[in-house]
C-alpha cells in the first residue's frame, strides 16, 4: 500500500490574509507558517494561532538583521546590550543568543550566511540554555514594528517576475 503524504507552507501569509478563512478552507492545514521573527518583533498573535491549528512558525531574519540593513530605526539586535549581557553569560555571540532563544520557544530558523565561520557559528546553539528570565528579558525587547516589507506589498509587480510555466 502507497502512502502519500502532503504538506504545505506559507509565508507571511498570516497577518494579512484572515488565518480563520485559510485554515477553514483549506484542503491540507499548512505545516509551516514562515514569517518575520525576532527580538524586536515577534508576532506573537500569529505565532499562538499558528501553535493552536499545529503550524511551526520558522522565522526568516530570525537575528533581526532586516532591521539594520533596511532603513530601520532600531539599530542593530547584534548589538543590543540585553542581548550582549546575556551572550556574555554564556560566553556565546549575540546571534546565537537570538537564535537559541527561537529555538527554546519551539521555533524553527533560518539564518542566513554565506561565511563558513558564522555558518558554523549558528549551528552551535546546543550546548547551553537560556533560563527563563534571559528568555523573558529578550521577549520584552519587542516593539511591535516590523523590520521588512509589509507582506501585502509583495507582489509580482512591486518584487517578482514571471515563473514560466514550462
Amino acid at each position: 500500500m502507497a502512502t502519500w503524504i502532503t504538506t504545505t507552507a506559507v509565508s507571511d501569509q498570516f497577518d494579512h490574509f484572515a488565518p480563520a478563512a485559510l485554515i477553514d478552507r483549506a484542503t491540507v492545514v499548512p505545516a509551516v507558517n514562515q514569517i518575520e521573527v525576532h527580538p524586536y518583533f515577534a508576532q506573537r498573535e500569529v505565532q499562538a494561532l499558528g501553535a493552536e491549528h499545529g503550524i511551526l512558525t520558522q522565522a526568516w531574519s530570525p537575528i533581526g538583521g532586516i532591521t539594520f540593513y533596511r532603513d530601520g530605526q532600531h539599530g542593530s539586535t547584534l548589538q543590543d546590550p540585553v542581548i550582549g549581557d546575556i551572550a556574555k553569560v554564556h560566553d556565546k555571540t549575540p546571534a546565537q543568543v537570538m537564535l537559541r532563544w527561537h529555538l527554546q520557544q519551539g521555533r524553527s530558523v533560518i539564518p542566513k550566511s554565506t561565511k563558513p565561520q558564522r555558518i558554523a557559528e549558528n549551528i552551535d546553539v546546543f550546548d547551553f540554555e537560556l533560563a527563563t528570565e534571559e528568555l523573558a528579558a529578550i521577549d520584552a525587547l519587542d516593539t511591535g514594528q516590523r523590520g521588512g516589507p509589509e507582506p501585502q506589498s509583495i507582489t509580482l509587480e512591486s518584487a517578482g517576475r514571471p515563473i514560466p510555466e514550462n
